[in-house]
């Protein structure tokens, strides 16, 4: 799991972007290009440890509480030990709203932990204190919309941090069957391509799809060391039970579940038909 004093003001300071490869020049196509979504940081919050995103769903209204994702690594009371499954927990938690250009504009406060777990994924769910319509009038800024199918290979991606203030442009490489950290195991998680190289701190950061402007995962480990399936050095576990073990690869956990699991008025209801996130 990523975390923001482990290393990472060292990290910052040598990341970067490789120089790319030289390619043979495509043809030039006659076709439009594809329109893609701005993406800044307006809607992120910087946690005291951690990133993270007001975050809303298909069927969110105005007037419902706003939601604030981040990972389940980054509750305030510690991790979530595996099978734990954490509801409606009170918190009075306060994060930081950034506008597009990273500038923290006001604190945003939770009633309470709606959701948390590091259990088949690695979430936490905070509800606040304001409603979309109340940040939106206050700050002038929107919520980011989660996307409610699976992410696809390949896809352009951006992961947004607002503790850095730094975003992180790459692709999805592909899907891990089952990614094992410790004794935490996520399934179907997404991998980055190796430009991505999120760093401690840019855990709970949003994924979000270039072409659509939607959050598609929340950005959570990546192996440092290369040692396998130990803490901050995940390993991938596949079907046949092979490990593959990937130095420098950075991950993140699928989004698209959590909607289903939302009801009226953005209330929690684990109960709900296609709801699969672990219970308590």
């Amino acid at each position: 799991m990523r975390k923001p004093l482990v290393a990472a003001l060292f990290a910052l300071a040598i990341a970067g972007a490789g120089a790319a490869p030289a390619v043979a020049m495509p043809e030039r196509s006659t076709s439009a290009p594809p329109t893609l979504k701005a993406v800044d940081f307006a809607g992120t919050v910087a946690l005291s440890n951690c990133s993270g995103s007001v975050v809303r769903f298909p069927a969110s209204q105005d007037d419902d509480p706003a939601l604030v994702l981040t990972n389940g690594h980054c509750l305030e009371t510690g991790f979530p030990a595996p099978g734990e499954v954490i509801v409606d927990q009170p918190s009075s938690r306060s994060f930081t709203l950034l506008n597009s250009s990273g500038r923290g504009v006001g604190t945003l406060r939770a009633s309470k932990v709606a959701y948390s777990t590091m259990t088949d994924t690695d979430v936490t769910i905070y509800q606040l204190t304001r409603t979309y319509a109340q940040i939106r009038s206050t700050y002038g800024i929107n919520a980011l919309s989660l996307q409610d199918t699976h992410p696809v290979a390949g896809t352009a991606i951006k992961v947004v941090s607002g503790y850095w203030k730094r975003i992180y442009s790459c692709n999805i490489d592909g899907f891990v069957y089952r990614l094992k950290e410790g004794d935490w195991t996520w399934k179907d998680s997404v991998r980055y391509t190796s430009t991505c190289n999120t760093i401690g701190g840019t855990s709970g950061s949003p994924v979000i799809d270039t072409a659509t402007g939607k959050v598609v995962a929340v950005n959570n480990t990546g192996n440092e060391d290369g040692q396998r399936c130990t803490e901050n050095n995940p390993c991938e576990v596949d079907q046949n039970g092979n490990v593959t073990v990937r130095q420098g690869i950075n991950y993140a956990e699928e989004t698209y579940q959590i909607p289903a699991c939302f009801g009226l008025d953005n209330k929690l209801d684990l109960g709900r038909s296609g709801c699969v996130l672990p219970k308590p």
